[in-house]
């Protein structure tokens, strides 16, 4: 794999269902040193659950997540989807959050970044009523879902995440509060 050059615009990338139950294991040290094998800098790590940041001249994220998922299959002999964002998509997120995020817990507030924007007609047949208090709201290529409760006793976000709904559609969930962090890490993008 050829190297870049490392600096350019600041990237997230969402690596979905890594290090749950003992599955698919990724090191965050291993994730870092794939990055930076692939020649992008300002390389960095937020928890265990598949989040890095970096910087990179390339300017399609798309492009940059199917290197990432090709590189992380050859690392560590199996498929991973990754859903790469830069820092403005992600600021646009946090700001666009359509429930009161700076008064919630970040276990209650949820966005699921999707790879491609769904048609709205695809959540006519879901009733948000029958799942109150808990709600949710389509955004720009993001579910946000408020679970008072949190996801893992959430009704409404298990019927958000049937196949059947985002078929076709790569998805993967963060809580607020990383969110807000993966904001904090690539707000350093026009510097």
């Amino acid at each position: 794999m050829t190297k870049r050059p490392a600096p350019g615009k600041k990237y997230a990338a969402l690596l979905r269902g890594i290090n749950v139950g003992g599955k698919k294991k990724v090191p965050m040290a291993e994730l870092r040193s794939v990055l930076e094998e692939l020649g992008h800098g300002d390389v960095r790590t937020y928890l265990q659950s598949g989040n890095a940041v970096f910087s990179s001249a390339v300017q399609d994220p798309a492009a940059l997540a199917r290197e990432l998922e090709a590189a992380v299959e050859v690392r560590f002999g199996f498929p991973v989807k990754c859903l790469v964002v830069d820092g403005a998509y992600l600021r646009a997120v946090a700001e666009a959050c359509p429930f009161p995020a700076a008064g919630l817990e970040g276990r209650q507030l949820h966005a699921t970044f999707l790879s491609e924007q769904p048609r709205p007609e695809r959540f006519a047949a879901l009733d948000p009523a029958a799942y109150h208090p808990e709600d949710y709201r389509l955004g720009d290529r993001v579910l946000y879902l408020y679970a008072p409760g949190g996801l893992g006793t959430s009704e409404l976000g298990a019927a958000l995440h049937r196949p059947a709904l985002l078929k076709g559609i790569d998805a993967t969930t963060r809580n607020w509060n990383t969110v807000a962090k993966l904001v904090e890490l690539t707000a350093d993008e026009e510097a």
